[in-house]
């Protein structure tokens, strides 16, 4: 349907432009005076607030500009009357302050607020069948929409299967055998990135330092890493397990920097690897000079350890774009795409040279 332009009350400015009346003082801004003020129709506003992505982005911006300056506010009761909907989405994660999952949950907030949504946020201390099951719970008696469940351990794979089949949802960092769409970086070509940079250079193989045994983001990345080195007929050392700390991949660390033979180390995220980096100066062997040290995951501060460290990044903010629309998708009664990979990138630094 076109869009329809409609003129609201005009008033004539000292400089002779036109500019548009503001609602009389005392009452708040309706979907009208956003209406008049931006020149379109109320459903235009409308789908601007609820549907963004079907308006042209310059009727967009003039629509978002007029909220802004009649500081207008959906009136969500009225919403939900209207729409059936409460224009509230719900987020289940793990209470956690590791660097993925925290920034991954913080963009999928940030999408669904530029949409115009509210969230929910249900943080649990595991993600088993039944404390998701009791989370999910939770928002349904906040009437939510949908729900996006960040869902980066082995355990959750249960819980996913056993939801509310009326209730829709999709999953974060999911694993491949469950029934809801799932948005996700692809760790396994990330770490095929990095393994693969490191042998370019000229490392026979390339030592790894991986994440938890339950963390399926750390199990893709030992999947990728280990393919490069089968695929180009090198040896895959033992896998050395670490807990995503510091300290952990400083205590491995330790351990490595005794053995001449590795002249490359890839741990799985950015924390782990300024542990090794410690160690090994610690005991004398020079990074990069002597052996190369490589991360995941870019953490703002990955470009100030010393030496720069060369490290995968990962587009939080486009995993959380593709879950919140695959979501819209199942909302709507669509049925959306089943798997959303997120490319990842290799970031390459100081900390990476060719063996001496």
């Amino acid at each position: 349907m076109p869009e329809r332009l409609v003129r609201g009350p005009v008033s004539v400015s000292a400089e002779g432009g036109e500019r548009a009346v503001k609602p009389r003082t005392g009452r708040p801004a309706v979907l009208m005076d956003v209406a008049a003020r931006a020149g379109v129709s109320t459903m235009t506003v409308s789908r601007v607030l609820n549907a963004p992505d079907l308006v042209r982005a310059e009727t967009r911006a003039r629509v978002l500009a007029a909220v802004r300056e009649l500081d207008y506010r959906p009136n969500q009761a009225a919403r939900q009357l209207v729409t059936g909907r409460s224009g509230v989405l719900g987020v289940v994660s793990i209470d956690t302050t590791l660097y993925g999952p925290a920034t991954m949950l913080y963009c999928i907030e940030q999408a669904a607020r530029q949409a115009g949504y509210n969230v929910s946020i249900v943080s649990l201390g595991s993600l088993n069948r039944r404390s998701m099951e009791e989370g999910v719970q939770r928002l349904r008696t906040q009437a939510v929409d949908g729900v996006i469940i960040v869902a980066p351990h082995e355990s959750a794979a249960d819980g996913l299967r056993h939801l509310p089949p009326e209730m829709p949802v999709v999953a974060v960092d999911a694993g491949d055998d469950i029934p809801v769409p799932v948005a996700k970086v692809d760790q396994r070509a990330g770490a095929a990135l990095v393994t693969r940079h490191l042998l370019d250079l000229g490392h026979e193989s390339v030592l790894h330092v991986a994440g938890p045994a339950d963390w399926l983001d750390a199990n893709g990345r030992i999947d990728g890493w280990r393919g490069v080195l089968e695929a180009a007929g090198r040896p895959v050392p033992e896998v050395l397990r670490g807990d995503w700390s510091s300290r952990s991949g400083y205590e491995l660390g330790r351990r490595l920097a005794g053995d001449p033979g590795v002249t490359a180390v890839f741990a799985a995220n950015d924390q782990m690897a300024l542990g090794v980096l410690r160690a090994l100066r610690e005991a004398g062997r020079r990074v990069p000079e002597d052996v190369s040290v490589a991360g995941f995951d870019d953490v703002p501060e990955s470009a100030y350890f010393w030496p720069p460290l060369t490290t995968v990044r990962q587009d939080f903010r486009e995993v959380g774009r593709h879950a919140f629309r695959l979501l819209l998708d199942r909302m709507a009664g669509a049925e959306p795409q089943a798997r959303v990979l997120v490319e990842p990138e290799l970031v390459v630094r100081e900390s990476t040279t060719s063996p001496a």
